[in-house]
């Protein structure tokens, strides 16, 4: 049986971050916040940035996203990504978590 990817697309706040490995990315939550629960990273499984163009025209291209799939210390898998700039002025989170993926029951 497949696993279950579950869409979520919410923010999470981070309660303890690593420090960044490279210059330029951000240091990833080793423990979250996520509605009412509280998360500890066990492992990156994997990470990549996605890029968009400039937002005033000159044609370069810029990081807008780290993503990182994670495992839990509870077995969950999880997709969280770091916004290099926030949506807004006002919204002014950068942690979210984009899905959830359930370990098959068989």
């Amino acid at each position: 049986m497949l696993n279950q990817e579950t869409f979520v697309s919410e923010a999470i706040i981070p309660t303890s971050l690593a420090a960044p490995a490279v210059i330029g990315e951000p240091g990833i939550p080793i423990r979250f916040r996520w509605r009412d629960d509280e998360y500890e990273i066990a492992r990156i499984i994997e990470k990549w940035k996605t890029a968009g163009d400039c937002r005033h025209g000159s044609g370069e291209r810029y990081v807008r996203r780290h993503w990182f799939r994670v495992e839990t210390i509870g077995g969950t898998e999880m997709r969280i990504y770091f916004e290099r700039q926030a949506r807004s002025k006002q919204n002014k989170k950068r942690w979210w978590l984009a899905s959830t993926l359930s370990p098959s029951n068989s």
